[in-house]
């Protein structure tokens, strides 16, 4: 018998929750990070090197996998699982995001959306019924509703609107999504910064009924105190049976607090890009490799991590490499960002089993606040 979605919560902490989501093609413990795969890739890492830094899932980016190499090419080809060599869970978000943010190349009306490809020009078209036949063609374990991504900062009647259309969207989501034993859709819950907005939206998602819940419109530019009134409030109005995903988040200490507030799930491109670009996320704070400090500097990156860059190489040599503009610079510095998000939320799991999160948190504050010795 096929595997069906479920998700268990194993211990609670406060708001909390360490828990796991269960799926087909594995479990994902939660609180969970998921490293960003935009075009069937983590960019500088090999799938088995990001299973190794403990991940469990990984995230693929619809509006770019339609692009090319397009979803009835990778469906020919055995869906995204195979065709990138990741035998674990894959969640796709629904391009909402990316086609929303391409100002001046796309119309938006009550359909759908239709846009020009960043690539080539071209002419597409999404609408939540298309979003749900790319998504299905790709095989995703987990398979997000489309929305409209509320810009920030917005009006409260220019944000409603957003809202209510997203939520009908939901509706023809959820019925273009159909019966997929063994697969999952998740509603996202819009409503920028206005309460009552977010309460309505919950109200809405609940009623039409999805696998898991997703608080989108954040990380777009409010900050991070903002973002943290929200989700002071917002988590709490979707289902305690369900896993809570926070979409494009974030930072370590977005991520510390987030869990503190209810949050289950998270996905950013910070590590991958950063490592791409010389800066080190550990538990010190951030590292700009490239920085002349650390030319002569024989220690790691962190002492305390197991990762491979920081057992195998000095920061001298990592200055070296970046430097040199060496591609070995993005794979080591790649893996020891994703090493260090996967063991953070390790960490953040441990604290949440044994009632000591709050503790872990101002631990985690403290140890940033003294910084890189």
């Amino acid at each position: 018998m096929t595997k069906m979605f479920g998700y268990k919560v194993a211990a609670v902490d406060g708001k909390a929750r360490r828990g796991v989501v269960m799926t087909a093609r594995g479990d994902i413990q939660t609180p969970a990070f998921m490293p960003v795969g935009t075009a069937a890739t983590v960019k500088a890492m090999l799938p088995e090197s990001v299973k190794a830094t403990g991940a469990d899932i990984l995230l693929g980016n619809t509006y770019h996998l339609m692009l090319r190499p397009g979803a009835e090419r990778m469906a020919r080809l055995g869906g995204l699982h195979k065709f990138m060599n990741w035998a674990g869970p894959i969640l796709t978000d629904s391009g909402g995001f990316q086609v929303m943010s391409l100002t001046g190349l796309r119309k938006l009306d009550e359909k759908g959306v239709t846009f020009k490809s960043h690539v080539d020009g071209s002419k597409h078209y999404l609408s939540p019924e298309t979003s749900m036949d790319i998504q299905a063609m790709l095989g995703s374990d987990i398979v997000m509703a489309f929305d409209e991504c509320t810009p920030f900062p917005a009006t409260r009647e220019v944000s409603l609107e957003s809202m209510q259309r997203s939520m009908r969207w939901a509706q023809r989501s959820r019925d273009a999504f159909g019966e997929r034993p063994a697969h999952a859709l998740f509603g996202i819950q819009q409503g920028s910064i206005f309460p009552e907005q977010r309460e309505e939206s919950a109200e809405a998602l609940k009623g039409i009924g999805f696998d898991g819940y997703a608080i989108g419109g954040l990380a777009v530019g409010e900050g991070q105190a903002a973002m943290f009134d929200v989700l002071d409030y917002a988590p709490g109005m979707l289902p305690d049976d369900k896993p809570r995903y926070l979409m494009g988040v974030g930072k370590p200490d977005d991520i510390v607090g987030a869990v503190q507030r209810g949050v289950d799930m998270f996905d950013c491109v910070l590590p991958s890009r950063s490592g791409r670009n010389g800066q080190a996320l550990t538990r010190m704070g951030a590292i700009n490799i490239k920085n002349a400090r650390h030319r002569d500097d024989p220690r790691p990156l962190d002492p305390e991590c197991t990762c491979p860059a920081c057992t195998g190489y000095s920061r001298a040599y990592l200055h070296h490499v970046f430097k040199a503009n060496e591609i070995i610079s993005s794979m080591l510095m790649t893996w020891h960002n994703l090493h260090y998000y996967q063991e953070l939320m390790a960490g953040l799991r441990r604290a949440i089993e044994v009632g000591a999160l709050d503790d872990f948190a101002a631990a985690f504050h403290e140890r940033r606040a003294k910084g890189d010795s």
